[in-house]
């Protein structure tokens, strides 16, 4: 990847390091039903990538002698995983926060009906994926008909409880830009996605977390083939705020892809860039990671440009 992406390399980006580890964020596979052009994953039904049972234990077994609080499960579609009822159950059975990365859209896929109940049984938060709230926006980056279909399953997830002001079911959205461009303030944004899904459709939510798009996989290959690639690196770096190095996800989480190799983000993972400087591929290799060095690249000027981004929005 990083031989498509030269200006990633001869990085000048500060040098980071950990803090204690929280949160786990586990890929469990690239298999997606949609294909979105923001997807920094490449992720899409033709994808084979899946994370085995074996692989999960042993994911459990390290959260068994680790202070890990929260399990953050990502893709592709996590759901998609046959294995990812039994990954949910057993986390929560330890007592950790559960977080599904859900695209919506997989809520209303045939032989998936269990879902959104299964869901809201198991108390487990929602991350879902609206890249915008005006419907031709939404269509032009993850598809005809999407739109519609996230809405729709939306307020399935309001009718379980998600979003409510009485209800302890956790359902936050994410917007991604249309481009090659930064987000804009996270909370006025949040008011108009609010204010606007309210109105039109009836839809209530707990809270928007505004990201910036990664200059990797799929799109970083759009920004290559527009030419704007470049012009993306020098607008991250131009607006590189040093504060945010203390609140970059990195420092409190490890990524974990579906074969159960370790990474020190989600987009590291993209890049095959190894934990750190230790040389740790497994999980199962990985001990204390505090004070670690964190392995960093140009596309990490992408979290701290800004008001910031991580998978938790703006920082």
């Amino acid at each position: 990847m990083l031989d498509s992406l030269p200006y990633l390399k001869n990085s000048d980006f500060p040098a980071i390091s950990r803090n204690k580890l929280e949160i786990l964020q586990v890929n469990l596979g690239y298999l997606c039903n949609l294909s979105c052009t923001h997807c920094h994953v490449n992720a899409g039904p033709k994808r084979t990538e899946l994370m085995d049972k074996a692989t999960m234990d042993e994911i459990l077994t390290f959260i068994d002698s680790h202070a890990v609080h929260t399990l953050d499960l990502t893709g592709g579609a996590p759901e998609m995983n046959p294995h990812f009822r039994y990954l949910v159950t057993q986390a929560l059975d330890r007592g950790l926060k559960v977080i599904d990365r859900c695209n919506l859209l997989i809520l209303m896929e045939p032989g998936f009906e269990w879902l959104a109940g299964f869901l809201a049984k198991n108390r487990v938060e929602i991350v879902a994926s609206l890249p915008c709230y005006l419907k031709d926006n939404v269509d032009k980056q993850r598809g005809k008909g999407t739109f519609d279909a996230s809405i729709t399953a939306l307020q399935k997830l309001n009718a379980l409880g998600y979003g409510q002001g009485n209800s302890d079911l956790q359902l936050n959205l994410v917007f991604n830009p249309q481009g090659a461009t930064l987000p804009p303030e996270q909370q006025a944004l949040e008011r108009d996605y609010k204010q606007h899904l309210y109105e039109h459709f009836g839809i209530v939510f707990n809270h928007l977390f505004a990201l910036a798009n990664l200059p990797v996989q799929r799109f970083g290959s759009v920004l290559l083939s527009t030419g704007q690639f470049d012009n993306y690196m020098n607008l991250l770096k131009n607006n590189f705020q040093a504060p945010n190095l203390d609140k970059v996800m990195c420092k409190n989480t490890l990524s974990v892809d579906w074969q159960g190799k370790v990474y020190d983000c989600d987009f590291n993972q993209m890049l095959k860039l190894p934990l750190g400087t230790d040389n740790k591929t497994h999980i199962r290799q990985v001990a204390d990671l505090t004070g670690k060095a964190i392995n960093t690249l140009q596309h990490c000027y992408a979290c701290t440009a800004g008001q910031g981004s991580s998978c938790t929005g703006a920082i």
